[in-house]
């Protein structure tokens, strides 16, 4: 019961996330900009070591290092793989420049603009599916490997529902209405972690599954989306603060482990 409870507070949480995008509106671009890279540093650090410090290690103390938990690693890679392909080939394919996480252009000219924004709503409402599933999972193990996977998310999230609300009002969505539908593309996290609490309660083995699918999924997360961010700035300042943001997400991650 206490497990279920923690599980359905932290994806509402989760789900609440996509609310910031409006308060992105009131800050300058350049402001924006600084304050998203530290973030996607400190994101990057605490999916890393969630992966490795609390996700694996976890599966690998009930089942060993198998090869079933490198499948399952590796199925988590190209599940997340195809959804982002999913997501950026409708925007390609409609936006003449690639759209980044970052990188917001107010003047954009879309060739179809609510097709755009519908299929960012059911790519971003199916991303958040799986964080539901994967926050589920992880806290059938333990309160800590769940709480550790909700900061991961959490942080994750901040930078990539700022990114979904800008496309929704380029898309010709008004600010209310891309807010609102934003928020029930983000409430799929509540049904993953539904489905995942009834099918762990019922096999274990989706449990052992889910965690390194889990793991699988934020090392493709951290190494392709975020990484590659903070390498576009290479001014000395700038990296510094970044790769101080990344380990202070690693150390997050450890700390969390130490309270268990």
């Amino acid at each position: 019961m206490i497990t279920s409870i923690y599980t359905i507070v932290s994806v509402v949480i989760v789900s609440l996330v996509s609310l910031v995008g409006v308060f992105a509106l009131s800050f300058g671009e350049k402001k924006l900009h600084k304050f998203l890279l530290l973030l996607v540093g400190l994101s990057a650090g605490t999916l890393l070591g969630g992966a490795f410090l609390h996700l694996l290690p976890e599966v690998v103390e009930e089942r060993g290092f198998t090869l079933g938990v490198s499948f399952s690693a590796l199925a988590g890679v190209l599940v997340f793989f195809l959804v982002e392909k999913l997501i950026h080939a409708h925007h390609n394919n409609s936006m003449p420049h690639k759209h980044s996480h970052l990188h917001h252009q107010p003047h954009i000219h879309l060739d179809k603009p609510h097709h755009v924004g519908t299929m960012t709503l059911l790519g971003d409402g199916l991303h958040n599916l799986l964080d539901g599933l994967v926050i589920a999972g992880a806290y059938l193990v333990s309160v800590p490997a769940g709480v550790a996977t909700t900061i991961a998310v959490i942080l994750h999230e901040v930078p990539q529902e700022i990114a979904d609300f800008g496309v929704l009002l380029y898309s010709g969505f008004s600010k209310w209405r891309a807010l609102f539908y934003n928020f029930l593309s983000a409430a799929t996290a509540i049904v993953g972690a539904i489905i995942g609490l009834i099918v762990g309660a019922r096999s274990e083995a989706f449990v052992l599954f889910v965690l390194p699918f889990a793991a699988g999924g934020f090392l493709y997360i951290a190494g392709s989306n975020l990484i590659p961010e903070l390498h576009k700035e290479c001014g000395w300042k700038e990296s510094i603060l970044h790769v101080l943001a990344f380990v202070v997400g690693i150390a997050l991650m450890w700390g969390i482990l130490l309270l268990e």
